[in-house]
């Protein structure tokens, strides 16, 4: 397994680590994977489109422009995400259900939690370059995450 210290002490060239301003939401509290981009504005469409296909270990990274009017994750696409083997997600907005997110095998990081769902209007675009809490993220980059914080490699740094 990894840690988020043990990697920047032991890649510090090749790491980018996100600003500390995430929580921890899901049941997965350490989560690996490449990463998956989605950039969106309180709509979830494309986060519900691709919590419902095959995650194969990566990581949906979420810019949501840092919104916290609407919840972009809950108990039902992250279920399914879960479901579809996903790793987790590292969201730039706002999630829901918390209670109930913390009881399914999933990472998930947030900026926080709100009750309302998104308005879905089927926006929103996928396998895009987002940058997010300072960092830039490219599609099939790898992104680590545990307690410490993500941190984001070009290359997989793991062992």
């Amino acid at each position: 397994m990894f840690t988020t210290p043990d990697l920047c002490d032991d890649h510090p060239e090749q790491v980018r680590v996100l600003a500390p301003e995430f929580s921890t939401f899901g049941g997965r509290e350490a989560f690996f994977g490449q990463a998956v981009t989605v950039r969106c504005h309180e709509d979830n469409s494309r986060v519900k489109d691709l919590a419902g296909t095959p995650g194969e270990g990566r990581v949906i990274v979420v810019d949501g422009g840092g919104s916290l009017g609407r919840a972009l994750l809950g108990d039902v696409i992250a279920q399914t995400a879960a479901d579809n083997g996903w790793a987790g997600l590292v969201i730039h907005g706002a999630v829901r259900d918390v209670e109930i997110l913390r009881t399914i095998d999933l990472g998930v990081k947030a900026l926080g939690a709100i009750p309302l769902k998104t308005d879905r209007k089927g926006l929103g675009d996928v396998g895009l370059t987002v940058t997010i809490a300072g960092v830039t993220v490219e599609p099939g980059d790898w992104v680590y995450a545990d307690a410490t914080g993500v941190v984001v490699s070009s290359t997989p740094i793991h062992d």
